[in-house]
């Protein structure tokens, strides 16, 4: 049972159940190939079968952390930062965001959108799942729509969700990781009938790095 102070300063961001922060090159979607530092905010409930992080999940697991701290951390390595969990929207994040582009840091989420909004973003990045879809305010945000394809019948989810984003917001095909041999062929053969689509690869994983 977390302390009631404790508690009061997760509520307001100013503490975040933090479960691992880095310094690496970012492997997926418009900024692939780009230097940005990592802030993994643990707790989900989103229960991605696939997800490659499910130790993120159980937020008790990643003690809460001074947000201070969190972006002291950020603003020695990177002008960009990524926030991503777990589910990061489950947190406020107006407190972080606001703290990190004040030290002229960007500040660029990936998110289920499955949780109220919060924060000030430079780049928003949707990755909706079908076991809980986003809010509607994530849809207007959305910068870039990055769509996991496991399956076949993602393709007609992944239009379905196209169809509810900004005609700004940059598509994305990218294939599940453990089905990237049967998955990748079919992305590239639909990217090519629909160019509205891009592909997306998780670089970071053939380079070995975080």
């Amino acid at each position: 049972m977390l302390k009631k102070e404790v508690q009061e300063l997760i509520n307001t961001g100013e503490m975040l159940p933090l479960m691992e922060e880095f310094y690496t090159i970012q492997g997926e979607g418009a900024h692939t190939g780009t230097a940005a530092y990592f802030i993994r905010i643990g707790g989900c409930d989103v229960g991605c079968h696939w997800c490659d992080v499910k130790e993120s999940w159980d937020a008790n697991l990643h003690p809460p952390t001074k947000t201070d701290i969190i972006v002291e951390n950020a603003k020695k390595y990177a002008e960009t930062v990524v926030i991503t969990g777990g589910e990061p929207l489950m947190w406020s994040l107006d407190y972080i965001t606001q703290q990190l582009q004040e030290k002229g840091i960007k500040t660029h989420i990936e998110t289920s959108g499955a949780y109220d909004f919060s924060g000030k973003w430079d780049w928003f990045c949707l990755s909706p799942k079908k076991t809980k879809l986003p809010l509607e305010r994530a849809y207007q945000e959305a910068d870039e729509l990055k769509m996991i394809i496991h399956n076949k019948n993602d393709f007609q989810f992944a239009e379905e969700q196209a169809a509810k984003v900004g005609e700004n917001c940059k598509l994305y095909l990218q294939p599940e990781w453990s089905k990237k041999e049967k998955m990748t062929p079919l992305i590239i053969e639909y990217v090519m009938e629909n160019p509205k689509w891009k592909i997306s690869l998780q670089t970071h994983k053939y380079l070995n790095i975080p």
